[in-house]
């Protein structure tokens, strides 16, 4: 496939801002479609919307955020979101680790949690949002260990609401410890196309890209020579 699609098809195209209306869900379906984004991403109370608004021959994934953005909520808050999500059709799980817990060391219970939004997924892929701005660098490895444990299918930068978000030197780091054991997700702060083909050197599999800074960013893969210059299969 040489073409824009491959990179369009890694793009999550997401508005989970409070202030995005069903106006927006309706622009960012729109969007997604006009560029051939692989997934949708929203909050929770948009997620049923999301899903309606896609044609039934558009091949659009459709993800929802749990416990998003603080990760704080209990484990019952976040299994019956997860429950909910499965329920209306969602296709993707993304779920935000217990940030207090983990910083106050609470590794099991940590563990616990991201299980059972795991075991409550229906054989969704979860994907775990680390919030890597708020983690050493050894913290960033204990909670790549952990959501490994727990079954999770990806390991997410940022929720894109602090700090820089996804860097080069986040990305290098969290690929060599997990290796090929889950997929690696960038979000938060992608900016160009030169980033994003940075981070696909780098073994990034998915982009989280916020549907208000992302039109410059199509702009560039559509004008980008492909065929010429870059041939990723």
């Amino acid at each position: 496939m040489n073409d824009s699609r491959i990179i369009t098809k890694r793009i999550e195209l997401s508005a989970v801002k409070p202030n995005h209306t069903e106006t927006d869900i309706g622009q960012l379906v729109k969007l997604a479609e006009k560029f051939n984004c692989g997934v949708v991403q929203t909050l929770p109370t948009n997620t049923l919307l999301a899903r309606t608004l896609i044609p039934n021959d558009h091949n659009i994934l459709v993800g929802s955020n749990i416990g998003f953005p603080s990760g704080a909520h209990s484990t019952a808050i976040k299994v019956a979101e997860t429950k909910e999500m499965v329920n209306i059709g969602c296709d993707e799980i993304d779920v935000v680790i217990n940030l207090p817990k983990f910083l106050s060391h609470h590794y099991n219970f940590v563990l616990d949690d991201l299980k059972a939004v795991v075991d409550h997924a229906a054989g969704l892929p979860v994907k775990v949002i680390i919030e890597s701005d708020y983690l050493t660098i050894d913290q960033i490895k204990k909670a790549c260990e952990l959501l490994i444990e727990a079954g999770a299918a990806y390991v997410k930068t940022s929720t894109g609401w602090v700090g820089a978000g996804a860097t080069l030197k986040i990305i290098t780091l969290i690929k060599q410890h997990v290796g090929n054991a889950v997929k690696i997700k960038a979000s938060g702060g992608i900016r160009n196309l030169t980033t994003i083909l940075q981070m696909m050197d780098l073994g990034v599999e998915r982009f989280g890209i916020g549907m208000t800074s992302s039109l410059p960013i199509f702009e560039e893969i559509l004008a980008y020579k492909f065929d010429e210059v870059y041939d990723r299969k």
